[in-house]
């Protein structure tokens, strides 16, 4: 593996696979070889039926039926995988900003610094699932922009710790006090999901990293050009962003895209190199890995390869 170059496992809590001993399984696996970190998804409850389209297909179409498989909550599951390890971080990829109060959202990741002796990390989004925000109650779906914006400052302002207020368009708090803040200064790292011109934006305005999914090797450049432009305007030196880059991975079956191209992080070993390498030379240094297409033992045998003829090869 190339020195500087760190990979994250996501373990997977929704799907066929997202059990006690599998989930538990995958942590120890991470915390045991050469993975930097591990990291989870963000839903709380799917509705039977729904019409928001995933916006991270070709179809529109999430790729699990919801309505037949597990999912279990990621702030608790943080908790309890804090607890299964003394190494690896421990980080969301990506939370939902919204669907939580900024306030206990912000006290809860301050307590999972503090258990963990900051080994937390932030990845923050604002959802595409309309009716997951109905459920929740939570702040209304066509301002979920401007509502995260202002759930990540109260966050960091809570996790500086002290006495904290806020004053915005969607959230007011008179001055609280906040003991103790994150082990982690002045908060743990913050990447942003999402790979819209808002998220670019949101990333050059709020983030210390961009965490990117579904953009290839060959469009990220793009990206990277209009994020680089966002970050002058912001005042901020592009240089100073991590770049961190999460692959569904499929060893051995090259996926399609809807144009015809290969889905990166699929096909052989050498192709999966590949992807990661002119990853590496636009700048990236974090990749995170799920393989969510079978069962157990599956994806036992994809992470096994994936360690050996992709990671430490690379």
């Amino acid at each position: 593996m190339a020195e500087g170059l760190k990979f994250g496992l996501d373990v997977g809590i929704y799907g066929r696979t997202a059990t006690r001993d599998i989930i538990l399984e995958l942590t120890e696996l991470a915390e045991a070889s050469g993975f930097e970190s591990v990291w989870l998804a963000d839903h709380v409850i799917f509705p039977a039926v729904f019409e928001s389209k995933y916006p991270y297909s070709a179809t529109g179409a999430f790729p699990i039926d919801m309505t037949q498989e597990p999912l279990l909550e990621p702030i608790a599951t943080m908790g309890v995988l804090i607890g299964a390890t003394k190494r690896v971080k421990i980080g969301t990829a990506v939370l939902v900003m919204p669907y939580r109060n900024p306030v206990l959202l912000a006290r809860m990741l301050v307590t999972l610094d503090v258990l963990s002796a900051g080994r937390t990390i932030l990845g923050a989004g604002v959802g595409w699932l309309a009716e997951e925000f109905a459920a929740l109650d939570a702040r209304p779906f066509e301002a979920r922009g401007r509502v995260t914006d202002e759930c990540i400052d109260i966050v960091k302002r809570i996790c500086q710790g002290g006495e904290v207020s806020f004053t915005g368009e969607h959230y007011a708090l008179d001055t609280l006090v906040s003991s103790p803040g994150s082990v982690q200064r002045p908060h743990p790292p913050i990447l942003i999901g999402g790979t819209s011109n808002a998220a670019l934006r949101r990333v050059a305005r709020l983030g210390d990293g961009w965490l990117s999914t579904s953009v290839g090797p060959d469009n990220v450049g793009e990206r990277l050009h209009v994020l680089r432009g966002v970050c002058e305007v912001q005042g901020r030196r592009f240089e100073d962003l991590s770049l961190s880059h999460k692959f569904f991975i499929n060893i051995g079956e090259a996926e399609q895209r809807g144009d015809g191209s290969r889905v990166p992080g699929t096909g052989t070993p050498a192709d999966i190199r590949d992807d990661i390498r002119r990853f590496v030379d636009a700048g990236y240094d974090r990749f995170i890995v799920r393989y969510r297409g079978g069962d157990a033992e599956t994806q036992r045998v994809q992470l096994k390869e994936f360690m050996a003829e992709i990671m430490d090869k690379v």
